[in-house]
């Protein structure tokens, strides 16, 4: 290697952001850090940016950058400070960046990931709402700059390593029958219907395996976010909605699993922790340390499975619904189901109204071909405008 891999960090001060920094940091002749970015948590970019050094520092919020810039300034350090989404997009393409891992949370970091695919770099998704918005459209970017594209989910990331190399489009060239993606169940899996309407937003966010943002683990919680992981494994893998299963694994050993047509089963197991997703697919196609410990199968001891329940976990049903409707539906789902997260997060709604939300929001807006990145936004801004109003009129006394 002649020099450095430059990286960018889009979302640096989230869970992935954090993790992959933490990799990053374990290989300091391997990779070098170009560019942070953050919303407003100008804190902790600080602090990393005392750590890595990069060239750039991105935050949306102007008060937050401004801040920045002054604390980098008294320390001596020589960070260019950005500011907004033009910015994202700029240090996500930039000439000098190999790598950009892509892990802003929601439909902001849209812009960006198509970014860095128009630039041809190497895009570590982990920003599953890009492809379940806009995925025919960021597939094709990927194919005509010739990206390279590597999943960061660690069911996606598990399947993708349990497929050949020379991956082409569709499974049957690839004797693959079926991908199946395991979910934890989230901490409410046993619960009933009547349970479920009692559950608070802190119970929700005590995932029982993972170590995630805010918007995840309630979409955990939900099954909404093995729903979005459905999607992205249509457009990752081409599989057909009838190809993909979900499955209720509790112990996370299994992170998922590629069924071929001679009875096969490949599985990749670990524990859960991003960091193994994340090294992967930094070094791919080598393996460098990622700082996981190694799976103690006797401590394990045993794996379970069972089948989702989508009468109490209807937004996997919704997903579902989604990817067959295509056009702008799934752009549609994802965007009432930030609003009704976010709602959920400020006790305005409960915990079931979160599906009875997105079901409300889909069923109300007519469905539009996707031909173009406006045709993705103005489903999107329709369908948050239309679920805000619903979470006014639903809203907990």
């Amino acid at each position: 290697m002649n020099r450095p891999v430059n990286v960018t960090v889009l979302g640096s001060t989230g869970t992935i952001g954090f993790n992959t920094l933490d990799v990053i940091a374990r290989h300091p002749q391997r990779y070098q850090v170009f560019a942070l970015t953050a919303q407003s948590r100008f804190e902790s970019l600080l602090e990393q940016c005392r750590r890595f050094r990069p060239r750039y520092a991105v935050l949306l919020d102007d008060d937050a950058a401004q801040r920045l810039e002054t604390a980098l300034r008294q320390d001596g350090l020589d960070t260019e400070v950005l500011c907004g989404p033009q910015a994202l997009e700029q240090v996500a393409s930039a000439d000098e960046v190999d790598t950009v891992m892509a892990a802003i949370v929601g439909a902001a970091g849209l812009g960006p990931s198509l970014a860095a695919a128009r630039a041809g770099k190497r895009v570590l998704l982990a920003n599953k709402e890009t492809l379940v918005m806009s995925g025919s459209l960021f597939m094709e970017t990927v194919r005509r700059h010739k990206a390279t594209l590597l999943p960061i989910d660690s069911e996606h990331n598990a399947i993708f390593q349990c497929m050949p190399q020379g991956r082409a489009q569709g499974l049957g060239d690839l004797g693959i029958t079926k991908i199946w993606l395991t979910a934890s169940g989230g901490p409410f899996r046993r619960l009933s219907h009547e349970q479920l309407a009692h559950v608070t937003p802190e119970q929700a966010l005590n995932h029982p395996n993972w170590v995630m943002g805010p918007k995840i683990t309630i979409d955990s919680a939900t099954l909404m976010n093995k729903g979005l992981e459905v999607i992205e494994a249509h457009w990752l893998f081409g599989a057909q909605a009838d190809q993909i299963e979900v499955v209720i694994h509790p112990q996370s050993v299994i992170h998922s699993m590629v069924q071929y047509s001679d009875g096969s089963v490949l599985a990749e197991l670990g524990n859960p922790d991003m960091r193994t997703p994340i090294a992967h697919a930094l070094a791919w196609p080598e393996r460098i340390e990622s700082g996981v410990a190694p799976l103690d199968i006797f401590a394990a001891a045993r794996l379970d499975f069972e089948r989702p329940d989508t009468t109490r976990f209807p937004c996997l049903r919704l997903a579902f619904e989604a990817l067959t409707l295509g056009k702008t539906a799934p752009a549609v789902l994802n965007a009432a189901n930030e609003v009704a997260v976010r709602a959920f997060l400020d006790h305005a709604i409960a915990f079931p109204d979160i599906p009875r939300l997105i079901e409300a929001i889909m069923t109300a807006i007519p469905l539009q071909p996707v031909t173009r990145i406006e045709d993705v936004i103005s489903a999107d801004l329709l369908a948050r405008q239309m679920a805000e109003e619903w979470v006014t009129r639903h809203k907990k006394c």
